[in-house]
């Protein structure tokens, strides 16, 4: 029997990268899953190949920024599974600009995607898994919350917020059967990654390779991650054994082997 039959999941960011990998990851593990994003096209196709393989799976539009389309996403998933028992907060965005070139809405963008959605969605599950005295939350941070680098000031200070979130509601959810952990990947092979290499190429004149090269060696990356690496790590935290695993920052930086 598959490790995770019986339980539910929701994974925000459902749709590409990290998210749609995680989503496969835990269906094949046996998991009912719902796929979240803004768009909706993306989760609708991730659902409908999870099912045409033999999953149960759901497709929810919704920004994860917004409280009202939060609290109405955790209404649908535990309308359409019956409970939601596992959380990935993968949602997020990404923008590079140096400090004086950074407005306002670029700063509060980051900030309420990354972060402020992380918290909207945690707070939409949690009561219910205290409840049942069982829960796995799983926040996809990143290398840049834990450390800095140039141009990336607004995304940088809304990871570290995840990055501290996690480990404040690590301690807070002792006793009440909800592990709370993190994953800190580098650059991922992704379409966000993608679009970071396409801004480098707008503003340097560099060729796709030349980019990327130089994007892997700022970040001291010999490669890029695989987002199945990412789901591989997501999964093992979700699994019943891992109740002792709370408040871990994995960090996946391309030197691992998975």
């Amino acid at each position: 029997m598959s490790s995770l039959v019986g339980y539910n999941a929701v994974i925000t960011g459902g749709g590409r990268g990290i998210g749609a990998a995680a989503a496969i990851a835990l269906a094949e593990a046996g998991a009912k899953v719902a796929v979240v994003a803004r768009n909706e096209g993306q989760v609708v196709e991730i659902a409908a190949e999870l099912r045409s393989n033999g999953h149960e799976a759901f497709a929810f539009r919704c920004d994860v920024a917004d409280p009202r389309e939060v609290r109405d996403l955790a209404l649908s998933a535990r309308e359409a599974m019956g409970r939601i028992d596992i959380l990935i907060n993968n949602a997020g965005t990404a923008t590079s600009n140096p400090i004086s070139r950074i407005t306002i809405a670029e700063w509060r963008h980051m900030m309420d995607v990354n972060a402020t959605g992380t918290f909207l969605c945690t707070q939409a599950v949690y009561d219910s898994m205290a409840e049942r005295r069982w829960g796995r939350i799983v926040n996809i941070a990143s290398i840049a919350g834990l450390q800095g680098d140039k141009y990336i000031s607004a995304y940088t200070a809304a990871k570290h917020a995840v990055v501290g979130f996690t480990r404040a509601m690590a301690v807070e959810s002792k006793g009440t059967g909800i592990t709370i952990n993190a994953v800190c990947p580098g650059y991922v092979d992704t379409p966000l990654t993608d679009e970071t290499i396409a801004r480098i190429m707008h503003h340097t004149g560099k060729s796709w390779q030349e980019s990327l090269t130089s994007l892997l060696e700022q970040a001291g990356q010999p490669r890029l991650i695989r987002a199945n690496e990412v789901a591989e790590v997501i999964l093992d935290f979700c699994l019943e054994e891992a109740l002792g695993r709370t408040g871990e920052i994995v960090v996946l930086d391309g030197t691992e082997t998975r």
